[in-house]
C-alpha cells in the first residue's frame, strides 16, 4: 500500500515538475515549455536594454534619463511582453524554428521600436525630454532581435547535432537535381527533417549555368562528362529529382542511368505549399517501376464523364479487386447518388468500404457480397437498387489456374458476364461497361478464350437490340487493355515478393514481352470509354511500348538496391500452360478506327448473330456443368475459331479440329 502511494506521488510530482526527475535526460526533452521560452525571451530583452544603457554610457550618451531609468526599463519590457503575445513568438517549437519564426521576431522587435518613437514624439509635444534616446532605442532593438534570433538557431543546432542523431541510422549522401524554387524548398525540408535521412552535398543545374554559385551554402555542380561521373566523384549515393522542367523522357533517362549503377533515386510531386516542410519531406519517395513507364499523362473529358455519373446509381462488380476498387475510387469524385460494391471477397470489400467512408463523401455506399454466377441473387440486387451504370470487372484472370479449371472460367467469365448483361437490359441500365483483356485477342488459353466469348456475347446483344429497333436499350460497351502494374495477377507484386525474400525472380521466358499500364490510368480510360460509347464498341487502349519481362525484373531488382544475377538471381522456368510470348490488342482479321481521344481506339470485330451465339453459350454452360473438359474446350474452340492452345494439354484438340475440318473439306 505504501509503495502504491509513493508511486502515485512520484507520478504526480514528475508530471508537475518534469525537469526535477532522477531519470531526466535531455534526449527525452521533446520541446521547451512556452512559459520557459517566454521567460528566456524576457530575460534576453532585459539584458539587452541594460547592455545598451551601459554601452551608450561608456560613449558619454544617456540612453534613458537617470530619473526615469526604472520607469523606462519597465515600459520597454511591458511593450515587448505584449508584442510577444500578439505575434506569438514563444509558441513555436524552438528546435523546429523556421523563417516564419524569424519574421515574427522581426515584427515584434521593430513594432517595439515604433511604439518607442511614438512615445518620444508624445513627450516632445508635451514639452518634456524624450524618454529614450532614439539611436539607443534602435541599437537596443537590433541587439534584442539578434540575440533572440541567434539563440533559437543555437538551440536548433544543438538538438540537430546532439539529440536527433540515431547511431543506427546512416545518412545517405544525396544530390538534389534542380536549382529552382522547387529544389530549394525540398532542400530546406530535408535540412529541417528529424531524424535526418540525407546528407545534402549539393545541387545540379541541368543547364550548367550556375555552377559557380551556391544555394543554402551548398555548391551547384556542373555535369562535365556525365551524371554517373559526377555522382561518383562527389561520393553521391542518392539523387533527389526536384526539377519540374524535366520532360518525361529526360527523367526516365536520368533514373535508368542511376539505377544501372546502384545510385538510389528519389522523387516527389510538385511542391505547392512552401511552408509545410514536414509534408514536403514526407512526399519524397523512392522511384517506383510505374515511374519508368514511357507514357504521357491522360487527359480526361471530365464534363462528359460527370454527365454520365452525377447523381446516378453505379454498380461495380468485382469491386474489391484491383481494377474494380480503383474504378470505385475514381467514380466517387464525380458525385454519384449511390455506389453498389459487388464482390464475393468479404475482407477486401470491407477494406474498400472503410477507405471510402474515411473520405467523408456524400455518397450512399451499398455492400453486396454475391456470386455473379447466381442469377437470382443478382436479380434481387438489380430489382432493389435499379443501377443506371454497371461496370463489370469481376473475372477469373490467372491463366495457368484457368487451364486447370476450365469449367470455373466458363461459370465466372462467361455465365457471370451473361447474367449481369441480361439483367442490365432487363432493368433498363443506361450503360454496361465490360472490362476485358488483351488475352481475349487470338486467345491461347482458357482464360483468354472465355473473355473473348464474353466480349462476343456483350457485343452481339447490343447489335441484336439495334437490329430489333428497341427504343430504349442498354448501351453495351467493352474495354480491352493489357497488363496492369500492381493488379492482382500482375508480375509486379510477384517480383516484389520474390525480391523481398532474396530471390530468385522467376521469368517464364527470356523473350516474353507484355504491354503495361498503371491501375489509375487504365481505370481513367475505362471511365472515358463509358462516357463516349454509343453501344457495341470494343474499345482498345494505347498501351505504349511493350516491355520485355526480363528487363522489367532487372529494373525492379536495381530499384530495390540489388544487382541482378548477383545478389538476386533471375531464373528462367519456361512458359506456363496457355501463355504466349507476346499479347495483341487486335485480332488478325480485325481493324481499328481512331476516336477523339488519342489513347482510345475502336476495334472492328466480326459480330455473330445473337440467337446463334446465345444458344452456343447456353450449350457451353451446360457442358461446363457436366464437367467433360475436352468437350468443353472443343466447344470453346468452335465458338472462337482463332483460339489455339499453347503449352497446354488441350493442344491435341487443335490437331483434331484441323483434321476434322480437312475431312469435311474433302467430302465437300
Amino acid at each position: 500500500m505504501e509503495n502504491a502511494t509513493n508511486n502515485n506521488f512520484s507520478y504526480k510530482f514528475s508530471k508537475a515538475f518534469p525537469l526535477i526527475n532522477t531519470g531526466f535526460s535531455f534526449k527525452n526533452l521533446r520541446y521547451l515549455p512556452r512559459w520557459l521560452v517566454l521567460s528566456i525571451d524576457f530575460t534576453i530583452v532585459f539584458v539587452s536594454i541594460i547592455g545598451t544603457y551601459f554601452l551608450l554610457l561608456g560613449l558619454k550618451l544617456e540612453y534613458i534619463p537617470k530619473k526615469d531609468l526604472g520607469y523606462g526599463i519597465a515600459f520597454w519590457l511591458s511593450v515587448n511582453v505584449v508584442l510577444f503575445w500578439i505575434f506569438r513568438t514563444y509558441s513555436g517549437i524552438i528546435r523546429h524554428s523556421s523563417f516564419i519564426d524569424a519574421i515574427k521576431l522581426f515584427f515584434s522587435q521593430f513594432s517595439t521600436f515604433a511604439v518607442i518613437l511614438v512615445l518620444n514624439f508624445i513627450y516632445l509635444i508635451l514639452g518634456k525630454q524624450k524618454l529614450f534616446l532614439t539611436t539607443g532605442a534602435f541599437i537596443n532593438t537590433v541587439l534584442s532581435f539578434s540575440v533572440l534570433f541567434f539563440y533559437r538557431i543555437i538551440v536548433k543546432q544543438l538538438f540537430d547535432n546532439l539529440f536527433n542523431e540515431s547511431p543506427a541510422t546512416k545518412r545517405i549522401n544525396a544530390v538534389i537535381y534542380g536549382s529552382g524554387a522547387n529544389a530549394i524548398a525540398v532542400a530546406n525540408a530535408l535540412i529541417s527533417e528529424t531524424p535526418k535521412r540525407f546528407n545534402l552535398i549539393g545541387f545540379i543545374d541541368k543547364n550548367n549555368q550556375n555552377f559557380r554559385k551556391r544555394l543554402l551554402n551548398l555548391p551547384i555542380f556542373k555535369i562535365k562528362k556525365n551524371l554517373l561521373y559526377l555522382m561518383k566523384s562527389k561520393n553521391g549515393e542518392a539523387l533527389i529529382i526536384a526539377d519540374n522542367s524535366l520532360t518525361k523522357e529526360e527523367r526516365i533517362v536520368i533514373v535508368e542511368e542511376c539505377i544501372e549503377f546502384g545510385i538510389k533515386v528519389y522523387t516527389l510531386p510538385s511542391v505547392t505549399d512552401w511552408e509545410d516542410q514536414k509534408q514536403i519531406s514526407q512526399n519524397i519517395k523512392n522511384i517506383e517501376i510505374k515511374d519508368l513507364l514511357e507514357r504521357d499523362p491522360i487527359i480526361l473529358d471530365t464534363q462528359s464523364i460527370l454527365s454520365k455519373m452525377h447523381k446516378k446509381t453505379i454498380l461495380v462488380s468485382g469491386a474489391a479487386g484491383s481494377i474494380g476498387s480503383e474504378i470505385v475510387r475514381q467514380i466517387v469524385s464525380f458525385n454519384p447518388e449511390k455506389i453498389i460494391l459487388l464482390d464475393q471477397a468479404e475482407t477486401p470489400l470491407n477494406s474498400l468500404l472503410l477507405e471510402i467512408i474515411a473520405l467523408n463523401i456524400q455518397v450512399e455506399i451499398v455492400n453486396k457480397i454475391a456470386d455473379i454466377r447466381n442469377y437470382e441473387v443478382l436479380e434481387s440486387i438489380f430489382k432493389s437498387h435499379k443501377p443506371d451504370v454497371v461496370f463489370h470487372a469481376a473475372a477469373y484472370k490467372h491463366v495457368p489456374m484457368m487451364e486447370e479449371n476450365p469449367s470455373q472460367a466458363i461459370f465466372t467469365n462467361v455465365l457471370g458476364t451473361k447474367n449481369i448483361a441480361d439483367l442490365s437490359f432487363k432493368y433498363n441500365v443506361d450503360r454496361f461497361v465490360f472490362v476485358s483483356t488483351d488475352k481475349a485477342v487470338n486467345p491461347s488459353s482458357i482464360m483468354g478464350a472465355s473473355k473473348r466469348i464474353a466480349e462476343m456475347y456483350v457485343q452481339s446483344k447490343q447489335y441484336s437490340h439495334q437490329k430489333n429497333s428497341i427504343a430504349k436499350s442498354t448501351k453495351f460497351i467493352t474495354t480491352r487493355f493489357g497488363n496492369v502494374l500492381g493488379s492482382n495477377g500482375s508480375v509486379v507484386p510477384l517480383f516484389t515478393k520474390q525480391i523481398q525474400e532474396g530471390g530468385p525472380v522467376t521469368i517464364t521466358h527470356p523473350d516474353i514481352i507484355r504491354y503495361f499500364m498503371t491501375i489509375p490510368e487504365a481505370c481513367q480510360l475505362v471511365l472515358e470509354a463509358c462516357s463516349m460509347g454509343d453501344g457495341g464498341e470494343i474499345y482498345i487502349f494505347d498501351m505504349g511500348k511493350p516491355l520485355k519481362i526480363i528487363d522489367l525484373a532487372k529494373k525492379m531488382i536495381r530499384l530495390a538496391g540489388f544487382t541482378p544475377d548477383k545478389e538476386i538471381k533471375i531464373k528462367i522456368i519456361g512458359l506456363r500452360p496457355g501463355e504466349k510470348l507476346y499479347e495483341e490488342l487486335l485480332n488478325n482479321s480485325a481493324k481499328s478506327i481512331a476516336t477523339h481521344h488519342d489513347k482510345i481506339m475502336i476495334a472492328i470485330e466480326v459480330c455473330e448473330e445473337f440467337q446463334l451465339l446465345n444458344q452456343q453459350v447456353e450449350d457451353l454452360i451446360q457442358i461446363a456443368t457436366i464437367g467433360n473438359l475436352n468437350q468443353l474446350v472443343s466447344k470453346m474452340k468452335n465458338i472462337v475459331p482463332e483460339y489455339k492452345s499453347l503449352n497446354s494439354v488441350y493442344q491435341i484438340l487443335d490437331i483434331d479440329i484441323i483434321e476434322s475440318n480437312n475431312f469435311n473439306n474433302l467430302n465437300n
